[in-house]
């Protein structure tokens, strides 16, 4: 049986995400350009999911073209930039366990708050090497002013992210509050 076809090429509860984040085409308005470049974004947890997704990008482009009737010689082309890849981070269950209940102690429990997964591109992951070898665990520190954070909760808006020119983080506990974290964490991990 071949790959299958249509909108689902995976799972349900297999997530990726294919977001189109530059478009270079032309130079000026009334002049019909010769080639259009499209840089995308494909997010996924598992890398399977990501190939299928990939092959999925190159079948859906060369049946479209095809359908419109483009020349073989004039096809799209899908160029992958691997050198940009970053695979998904996976904290690993056990560590992540224990680095929780160091967190929580030291932290107190109403300030440790699990999460679901993000489809955000964070390297943070190679540091387990391929296949996951190396144990790790990743955290997020809130550094938002928490009168801003209560307010976007009470009005059911959304605050600016990490990478936002708006971001605006108070540095005043937070940073204490990292330090504090990341030394329980390894205080913990260090104990015989």
């Amino acid at each position: 049986m071949g790959e299958p076809h249509g909108s689902h090429h995976h799972g349900p509860l297999d997530p990726a995400v294919v977001t189109v984040g530059a478009i270079h085409a032309g130079t000026k308005h009334n002049i019909i350009p010769d080639e259009a470049r499209l840089q995308l974004t494909v997010r996924a947890y598992k890398p399977e999911v990501r190939r299928k997704v990939l092959l999925a990008i190159e079948r859906i482009t060369q049946g479209i073209a095809a359908a419109a009737g483009v020349p073989p010689d004039r096809a799209p082309t899908v160029t992958l930039a691997d050198e940009e890849f970053t695979p998904s981070t996976y904290n690993n269950p056990e560590l992540t366990r224990r680095a929780v209940s160091a967190l929580k102690s030291a932290l107190g429990p109403d300030n440790v708050v699990a999460t679901d997964p993000v489809m955000a591109a964070e390297d943070f992951g190679r540091y387990s090497l391929e296949g996951n070898q190396i144990p790790i665990f990743i955290f997020w520190l809130g550094a938002v002013d928490p009168l801003r954070l209560r307010e976007a909760q009470e009005k059911g808006t959304s605050l600016p992210s990490l990478h936002s020119s708006k971001f605006a983080p108070l540095p005043e506990p937070a940073i204490r509050t990292g330090v504090k974290a990341m030394t329980a964490v390894v205080l913990d991990l260090m104990k015989k």
